[in-house]
């Protein structure tokens, strides 16, 4: 698909394929009251109910992390079209649905912030993907002019564009990184309580394993995600907006060119700005999206439903990436959807469903959050 368009404004091909093939790509991709189906309670075709181990955690539980009792689960998406705010997409990488056993572990309650990460970097030195200018053996045939260290920045168009090119609503912006999220102009001060974003997938991993953690499996995450509800469209439930209530940050208005900000928000918001599911973690869909461990394949479910009778158990993901849309380009999955997606376009806010990533590529809308397994 990506490479029948052109590329991003401002940068050769080449550079954009190797960091922000997925960043594009993935676009396409809070509780009041507790709404949608609980454990136990009839499940739509396909989900069955969930089963929470009853373990206790075993153990302090960290600061700012929230213990998650691990059991069987239905994973995955049925195809939402149809559906309010269901989008156009079928998902079809998301099914079949299928029974997993996870066991129990710790997770973020939130994204992780600037505030958090400029401690790391603080402690470490370390300096991100998106911090580092692209190497000329790497790309030998692109100007040393070119070679600039910069990231992928949401670029809305002046009027109404087609939605079949992700390009024109996407540019490479030199200087783009974590500390200024959509070009050199740009800052975090005073957004330390927002996600950090410009993340790339070896940025992720190299957080966690400075404070004791990791990145979750997509099973971890999306148990998580699903807050102890079986088979529900969202984190809280199977009304976008139940009684009109905005419950996570995604867009409104004519995408991708006029954001309404009805959330009260036209990028990433503060984390826990919205309610937290069942769980009592927040943002697990919209704001921005996660990294997780896994590799993506869009035939990984298939692979995992292979025994029906059989949950698949603590499953790691497949052993190498393949994206039918772009060969030859290593991806993870992210998950959660981000403050972009809406169903005119991107509908990943949407629990089961899942995002794909370059590994090497971050953008303004790309965060993530981490695990702990008891020791």
């Amino acid at each position: 698909m990506a490479a029948r368009h052109p590329a991003p404004r401002g940068i050769p091909w080449p550079i954009v394929q190797a960091l922000a093939a997925a960043a594009v790509v993935a676009l396409f991709v809070v509780v009041g009251p507790r709404v949608g189906r609980q454990s136990g309670r009839p499940a739509p075709r396909g989900f069955e109910a969930t089963a929470p181990a009853t373990k206790s955690p075993p153990g302090q539980t960290p600061e700012g992390m929230v213990w998650i009792p691990g059991g069987e689960f239905s994973m995955g998406c049925d195809d939402p079209r149809g559906k309010p705010f269901g989008g156009r997409e079928p998902m079809p990488d998301a099914r079949p649905v299928h029974r997993v056993q996870v066991d129990g572990f710790w997770i973020d309650s939130t994204e992780v912030t600037n505030d958090q990460f400029a401690a790391f970097v603080a402690a470490t030195g370390y300096v991100t993907v998106a911090e580092t200018p692209p190497r000329a053996e790497d790309f030998p045939s692109a100007p040393a002019e070119n070679l600039v260290a910069g990231s992928i920045v949401f670029t809305p168009p002046e009027g109404p564009v087609s939605l079949d090119n992700h390009y024109q609503w996407w540019a490479y912006v030199p200087g783009a990184n974590w500390r200024h999220p959509t070009g050199p102009d740009s800052s975090i001060e005073g957004l330390g309580t927002r996600p950090v974003v410009q993340i790339a997938y070896d940025d992720a991993v190299a957080f966690a394993s400075w404070a004791g953690k990791r990145l979750p499996t997509e099973a971890e995450w999306e148990f998580a995600a699903r807050g102890g509800l079986s088979g529900a469209t969202y984190p809280w439930g199977d009304d976008f907006q139940p009684e009109g209530r905005q419950m996570a940050n995604t867009w409104q208005g004519p995408f991708p060119g006029d954001n309404t900000s009805e959330d009260g928000f036209v990028f990433a918001s503060p984390v826990a700005s919205f309610p937290a599911n069942g769980y009592g973690l927040h943002d697990m869909s919209g704001n921005v999206w996660e990294w997780c461990a896994d590799w993506y394949r869009p035939d990984t479910y298939a692979r995992d439903a292979r025994k029906p009778d059989q949950p698949s158990k603590n499953p790691r993901g497949p052993d190498t990436s393949h994206d039918p849309q772009e060969p030859g380009q290593a991806k993870r999955v992210l998950r959660g959807g981000s403050f972009l997606c809406t169903d005119q376009y991107c509908s990943r806010y949407i629990v089961g469903t899942r995002g794909k990533g370059e590994v090497s590529s971050g953008a303004n809308h790309i965060g993530f959050r981490c695990v702990r397994s008891p020791e």
